[in-house]
């Protein structure tokens, strides 16, 4: 199925801007080097299983310490959630500092703060030492609000934060930018990258310092123990190892660590636009709804605004399409568009008190470790996991093991009324995905169309082509029995319970799920 060619568009903000078939900008203007699959059985030290931020840099970091590092990743490498960030490197994590006061303490609040500026001045000093070429640019950091009264008394209440813990930030009333605002909080001295480019560079330092890559390796099953063993979907091969490192999202293994029931993903949306009126410089993510993030990126020269947010449960929308049509209108109103040459969304995933899981799996499996749930803040986050699990693995104690443990204790309150809404809405998908649908017939499904339909009397996933060749698949989620739902902007199937996401074809794109949909004969 071929894309067609993005054309020139002339000023305007109508829909028809947009992209017809998303493309992620950071992905288009880098050389992504390419690797085999996994051939046969090998044994080595580490397995990191997920080549994106928080893999490739455990990975190199690991490789330093001498230790013999396998990296794998199930499609290609930087294809998941860091190949479709906007990239801001920020301890601004939209309204979190005052939160974690009143869920745990100051003491863990500042370490939240201290954890995530570690992470991103150690990417500025790689960046500065080895002179990565990634347009690392030191950016003032906005969080601000609109026009809503209760969320400026929350912003206020941030504020109150910054200054109990000491981060330099400070109250402002108006921005750089042409947008009205009853207020915001500026944090400076935080930074914006074009990440591809800096994570291609790890990576060649990873296998210069003899690491090994593969992609398009699937883990299908872990077998625990003294030396686990990652056991390669569809083949009768494995590998086996000291310690496994799982940076892939969803854990490559739940070891009755429940993590399906513990984790919730949302999509997001993203436009690289060609703006009319200059761009004043900072990033920016407001706190009304929808939230709409906002930096600039230099691309052979030419100044590229990244627009964000937009943000849904996965699997719960069905026209998607309107949320790029959204950020279009907004940036469209704000700086005026010459041209959107890319679209692209990303899956991010939060735990149930919104503080990332990094750590040993559970309590009782000291071989397998885990970064995940970084609340769409990836790039410190995953940055700061990749360092933590390296000091686990070698045996080095780390301030930040009790904040982020995946087993940690929760405040009880927000852990049981979030477990019981996220749960309920499991619930509520696992039984309406069975009975509502629209009953149409495969013939109604135009070119490039997709959806539901009705086929030798079951509910079944259609989608046909630019070309008109019909794709069939059972919509039945591998994962637990979720019915899936089209997702019209990715043209891909996503699970509305735990966020599993397959292809038009039903190969999977996001776990839990390890299986592809079942195809459907015509």
């Amino acid at each position: 199925m071929q894309e067609p060619s993005h054309e020139e568009t002339s000023e305007n903000t109508s829909p028809q801007n947009l992209p017809e078939y998303p493309s992620s900008l950071w992905r288009a203007t880098v050389d992504l080097p390419t690797f085999p699959s996994v051939q046969g059985e090998m044994d080595t030290e580490i397995v990191v299983v997920g080549a994106g931020i928080t893999g490739i840099t455990a990975a190199y970091l690991l490789a330093q310490e001498g230790k013999k590092v396998v990296l794998v990743e199930s499609g290609k490498v930087l294809d998941g959630t860091t190949g479709y960030t906007t990239a801001k490197v920020s301890s601004q994590h939209g309204m979190i500092y005052d939160e974690l006061i009143s869920n745990f303490s100051e003491e863990e609040a500042i370490l939240y703060y201290e954890g995530a500026q570690e992470a991103l001045h150690y990417m500025r000093r790689l960046v500065e030492e080895h002179q990565i070429d990634c347009d690392w640019q030191q950016e003032t950091s906005y969080i601000y609000v609109e026009s809503d009264d209760a969320t400026l008394k929350k912003l206020e209440k941030e504020m109150d934060a910054y200054r109990k813990l000491g981060i330099p930030g400070e109250w402002v009333d108006s921005l750089p930018i042409p947008l009205s605002v009853k207020g915001a909080i500026a944090l400076p001295d935080q930074a914006r990258f074009h990440p591809l480019q800096y994570l291609v560079f790890l990576l060649q330092q990873f296998l210069l310092l003899g690491g090994t890559v593969y992609e398009d390796t699937m883990i299908e099953e872990v077998e625990s123990g003294d030396r686990p063993r990652l056991l390669i979907q569809d083949q009768e091969f494995g590998i086996t190892c000291d310690k496994i490192v799982s940076a892939s999202h969803y854990p490559v293994t739940d070891q009755n660590g429940f993590y399906f029931a513990r984790l919730r993903a949302q999509r997001s949306y993203t436009l690289a636009v060609r703006a009319e009126t200059t761009f004043a410089g900072g990033m920016y993510l407001s706190v009304d709804e929808p939230k709409h993030s906002l930096r600039s990126a230099t691309i052979d020269g030419q100044e590229m605004l990244i627009v964000g947010g937009n943000g849904h449960k996965t699997g719960q929308e069905d026209e998607t399409i309107t949320h790029y049509e959204g950020l279009e209108h907004f940036v469209g109103m704000l700086l005026g568009i010459k041209e959107i040459p890319y679209r692209w969304s990303a899956q991010d995933l939060f735990s149930l008190d919104d503080i990332p899981c990094i750590g040993y799996i559970t309590e009782d499996e000291p071989n397998i470790l885990v970064g995940t749930a970084f609340a769409k803040w990836g790039m410190t986050s995953g940055t700061l996991a990749a360092h933590m699990m390296t000091d686990m693995i070698m045996g080095r104690d780390n301030r930040y093991a009790e904040l982020f443990n995946p087993s940690r204790k929760q405040p009880l309150l927000t852990k049981i009324k979030t477990a019981v809404v996220q749960n309920a809405n499991v619930a509520k998908e696992m039984i309406t995905g069975k009975l509502d649908f629209n009953r149409r017939k495969a013939d109604d499904l135009d070119n490039d169309e997709g959806g539901v339909i009705w086929h030798h009397g079951k509910r079944t996933g259609a989608y046909r082509d630019p070309e008109g060749a019909l794709h069939m698949v059972d919509t039945t989620c591998t994962h637990m029995g979720c019915e899936v739902g089209w997702n019209e902007a990715e043209r891909s199937w996503d699970c509305p319970c735990h966020g599993a996401r397959f292809a038009y074809n039903g190969e999977v794109i996001e776990g839990p799920a390890t299986k592809a949909l079942k195809k459907v004969n015509r």
